[in-house]
């Protein structure tokens, strides 16, 4: 137990930081439902989306369009963890990060050479200290994530597949579920599978007559050439978006943690103080009491 000036520092100390947890657990609040919110809103574009190209290839040859070609044997991957810039965010970073080191254990025999384009300060700092950053310029992405910044990204990420600088590119986020749960997920993102549109089904409905006939224009070749870099725009953003909720709701879970936390440790702190303060007064009191003994002796 130490001095009672000692235990009111602590008190200070401890308090201060409890009003710093629960500003930012109110500030990643406000940030998780914006960002909920423009997950929620971009997910029937991207539905329609998969919707028309899942039409699209089932009448077409995708094999002709280069995002579909896989390579015989692939000798490069490129993995794109989204990371935060910040910390305080409890298990974000870390579960997602151990999950790339898996990955580069397991996926390393596989590949001549797996490269690394983080994004987010966290992941490029951590994949920096060991050698394995890609030479991709991630650094707005998770400031900016909205349709220019996904859309410039993309396009490079097309340029190294289509110049096979890259045989594949798998994408490794947390997916938003709740504020107390998100998912690590590793998505494949380049070279396209026409089985990832649902080929089968939207053929059956086709011939169902389930769906109404579409009438295309330009041709169903050229459209679905436009469309898909567009899809991995949308891919990336939506990626980008479901990072950010679960950055936001892993900080309002930490912070919230982190009050709870302090107003135990206060509460022991001050119990603490009150037996100090006792003790103090008891050694006092038997001090003055021994003193008035040794008079009258």
């Amino acid at each position: 137990m130490g001095s009672l000036k000692h235990i009111r520092s602590r008190i200070k100390s401890v308090e201060n930081t409890q009003k710093i947890t629960k500003a930012m657990k109110l500030v990643a609040a406000a940030r998780l439902r914006r960002a909920q919110d423009a997950a929620t809103a971009a997910r029937p574009y991207a539905a329609k989306m998969r919707e028309v190209i899942a039409s699209l290839v089932a009448e077409v040859e995708p094999d002709s369009n280069p995002l579909f070609q896989k390579a015989e044997t692939p000798r490069t991957l490129l993995l794109v963890p989204m990371t935060s810039d910040r910390g305080l965010c409890g298990a974000f970073n870390s579960s997602l990060l151990r999950r790339v080191e898996k990955l580069l254990r397991e996926q390393g025999a596989a590949y001549q050479q797996i490269r690394v384009a983080s994004v987010g300060r966290k992941g490029r700092t951590y994949f920096r200290r060991r050698d394995v950053n890609a030479d991709v310029d991630t650094a707005s992405l998770v400031v900016g994530a909205n349709q220019a910044s996904a859309a410039a990204f993309a396009k490079e990420l097309v340029r190294l597949f289509s110049e096979t600088e890259v045989d594949e590119v798998w994408l490794v986020y947390n997916e938003f579920k709740s504020a107390l749960t998100q998912i690590v997920t590793v998505e494949p993102l380049l070279p396209l599978s026409p089985e990832s549109f649902a080929v089968g089904d939207a053929s059956a409905a086709a011939s169902e007559n389930v769906a109404p006939e579409r009438l295309y224009e330009p041709g169903r070749q050229q459209l679905l050439d436009t469309l898909l870099p567009r899809y991995i725009e949308s891919q990336i953003l939506r990626s980008l978006l479901e990072s950010q909720a679960s950055e936001m709701g892993a900080r309002m879970t930490a912070m919230d943690n982190a009050s709870r936390n302090a107003k135990e440790l206060i509460v022991k702190l001050k119990l603490d103080m009150n037996r100090a303060r006792q003790s103090a007064i008891t050694t006092e009191l038997m001090e003055i009491t021994a003193g008035a003994e040794a008079l009258k002796g």
